[in-house]
């Protein structure tokens, strides 16, 4: 013990594990560790990864503090990327470790491997690019000067379907480059990656470094570790990039920005998008939201100042955007057992024999979406989850049936459990492997491609349809919605989307803004070079104002009845929302609980609570879950709030209560 009884000071350190904040630790011989050093610290009867953090839990006896070891060669956790996890914990109020742990999903114990050559090659902002057009030379200005300045800002790069904003915010790259600072862009989906990375590598004479969840172990390590040593310069990845040791990050990009996918809904609840404008703004970094449609919290964040807008408001190359028409289903019904109307089949067989390629859109995996007996009408349905059984059929063997929820599998059973009929089963509704057995019915010499998670599962399987696409091996895509974005296929004229309605259904607040940006993203994939492009909509709604907003080309008009509808009633962007999603081993479990919460709120000004309620997916995973929604005024920190809140709920072992801020989905 230090003399006279003094108490010394501990070396803080973060684990990824979901204590409140750091653990004191014992400082090494040679002194205290600074601040970001990876370290092996004891835990229990154990010894665990940790990082030296900048605070700690305080002070304690010095014989009582355990010894730690730091990590000969183990690069730092970067400063900045120290203070994104204390600030994203505090803000979903999240344990920081469990941040943390974002952060170091690596294996640090294997030695690096020798290589005859480095992992990722220079990419050279020199290397001659694409000419743009005056527009994009305009924007490709105002975002080198944002990286040129050095210090934070946020612009929102907004252009339509094919006007070349990959390659505006390329030359912020090369601006990046010139300076000597790092560059992170994000992508919604992976399989994006394969035109985009094409691209990048025609631009700067290389391909980037690419994160994201399938990268292999020894991969995944020499890519964290060369982006914490500044030999990885650009990185491509999925929202978990966010979370790399960037030692000069100048520069964040968000891709397709309004995209769903980059709001990680478990384990730690964050949306990508929000967390790459903090990250930027605590690296002193330039950040870039890009989109065709952005979503409604950008855009506000733009007409109040927040974020500088540039606007592309015209195909790249003379390419015209394509004419969009509805199909009125009650008018214009498919034959009896088929779901496309006569009239998009006249379209995709004249599309067709012109050779040109056609692309048919529905955003539903598998064969069917139910399946139900025709004898008594019994449903189908997960056994751990409240969710119906998808029909798969596309592999060999008998029918399968999957929850997309929790990844329950089993074969159609031959009779019904419920009242024994045999061979009664039938599928309702189409997914895309139905269409697809329609498409081969009507167009028997097409070339088919599906396009859906279930189908482009392996690394390069993208890159691949992709290539066959371009080389016209492929005439007639089928595919969800990942043919929705991102994509350039020049020979593409004619996009059909199958059910248009899907999706507007429910209560869900931002239904309607989520449809237009989809429809609207897949509707851009039609004629963006010489041949003009077309669009059909097949609906049972078409004078719904999305349906006929789309139809009229006329996005701006949506965009100002949704917000005028959000603004009157104080939801986002103009109002703050959190959820609370109780779940518990039993139905009364998580009754009891939901309502010990609610009747624990506190009395605040400016807050509402709509709840407890089941959740539309009353079971997950078995677990029962029931959900309640806090409602504010813009203004108010709502954390503050939410912590008291539930530190006066003791929650019962087996229970938990889950906190979205700012939720997107009400699932």
């Amino acid at each position: 013990m230090a003399a006279g009884g003094e108490r010394a000071l501990g070396v803080p350190v973060l684990l990824p594990y979901p204590f409140a904040g750091p653990l004191d630790y014992a400082a090494p011989a040679e002194g205290a560790p600074p601040p970001g050093t990876i370290v092996r610290a004891p835990l229990r009867r154990r010894e665990v990864w940790g990082v030296v953090w900048d605070a700690g839990a305080g002070t304690a006896p010095e014989a009582e503090l355990r010894p730690l070891v730091p990590v000969a060669g183990a690069p730092r956790l970067p400063r900045d990327l120290r203070a994104l996890i204390d600030w994203l914990a505090a803000y979903t109020l999240s344990p920081p470790g469990d941040v943390l742990a974002m952060a170091l999903r690596i294996d640090l114990a294997k030695r690096a491997r020798p290589r005859r050559t480095p992992l990722f090659s220079a990419p050279d902002p020199d290397h001659p690019g694409p000419s743009l057009s005056p527009d994009q030379a305009e924007a490709a200005a105002a975002l080198r000067e944002a990286v040129r300045a050095a210090r934070f800002s946020v612009t929102l790069l907004e252009g339509v379907t094919g006007a070349g904003k990959t390659e505006v915010y390329f030359e912020a790259i090369a601006q990046a480059l010139k300076a000597g600072r790092q560059a992170l862009i994000l992508l919604p989906e992976i399989a994006l990656s394969a035109q985009w990375l094409a691209r990048f590598a025609a631009r700067f004479g290389t391909a980037p470094a690419v994160w994201h969840s399938d990268l292999g172990p020894a991969r995944r390590r020499d890519t964290w570790l060369a982006v914490a040593r500044g030999t990885a310069p650009v990185v491509v990845g999925a929202r978990s990039a966010l979370f790399l040791p960037f030692p000069a990050l100048g520069l964040v990009i968000v891709d397709e920005e309004h995209e769903s996918a980059f709001k990680q809904e478990e384990g730690v609840i964050y949306h990508a998008r929000d967390m790459a404008v903090v990250r930027g703004r605590l690296a002193e970094a330039a950040v870039v939201l890009a989109s065709a449609t952005p979503s409604l919290e950008s855009l506000a964040n733009a007409e109040a100042g927040r974020y500088r807008h540039l606007l592309l408001p015209a195909r790249h190359g003379g390419a015209a955007l394509p004419e969009v028409a509805m199909i009125d289903l009650r008018a214009d019904p498919p034959a009896r057992g088929r779901f496309l109307a006569p009239s998009l089949v006249a379209a995709i067989a004249e599309t067709l024999a012109r050779g040109e390629q056609a692309m048919l859109f529905l955003n539903r995996r598998g064969y069917a979406p139910l399946t139900l007996c025709r004898a008594c009408g019994h449903r189908l349905q997960c056994p751990h989850c409240t969710a119906w059984l998808v029909a798969h059929r596309r592999r060999a063997g008998a029918t399968r049936l999957v929850c997309h929820h929790c990844g329950y599998e089993a074969r159609a059973p031959e009779a019904c459990p419920a009242c024994g009929a045999g061979a009664s089963f039938a599928p309702i509704g189409p997914g895309v492997e139905r269409i697809d057995e329609e498409a081969a019915a009507l167009f028997p010499e097409a070339r088919r491609l599906v396009m859906a998670s279930d189908t482009l599962t392996r690394a390069g399987d993208a890159a691949r349809a992709a290539a066959a696409i371009l080389a016209r091996e492929i005439n007639l895509i089928i595919g969800t919605q990942i043919v929705a974005k991102g994509w350039h296929f020049p020979h593409l004229t004619l996009v059909g989307v199958v059910d248009a309605d899907l999706g507007l259904a429910g209560g869900d607040l931002r239904a309607a803004e989520r449809c237009f940006q989809l429809l609207h993203q897949v509707a851009g994939r039609a004629g963006r070079a010489e041949a003009p492009g077309r669009v059909l909509l097949q609906s049972f709604a078409p004078e719904h104002p999305v349906m006929r907003a789309l139809a009229a080309g006329d996005q701006a008009a949506f965009l100002a009845a949704e917000k005028a509808a959000r603004r009157a009633g104080h939801w986002p962007p103009y109002g703050r929302l959190a959820a609370l999603i109780v779940s518990a081993g039993t139905a009364a479990a998580a009754d009891d609980l939901a309502r010990a919460l609610a009747r624990a709120m506190p009395a605040s000004p400016g807050i509402e609570i709509f709840g407890p309620a089941p959740a539309p997916l009353a079971i997950l995973r078995g677990r029962h879950r029931r959900r309640l929604l806090v409602k504010a005024r813009r203004g108010l920190a709502l954390q503050p709030i939410l912590r008291a809140w539930l530190a006066a709920i003791a929650v019962p072992r087996g229970a938990r209560i889950a906190v979205d801020i700012d939720p997107i989905s009400f699932l």
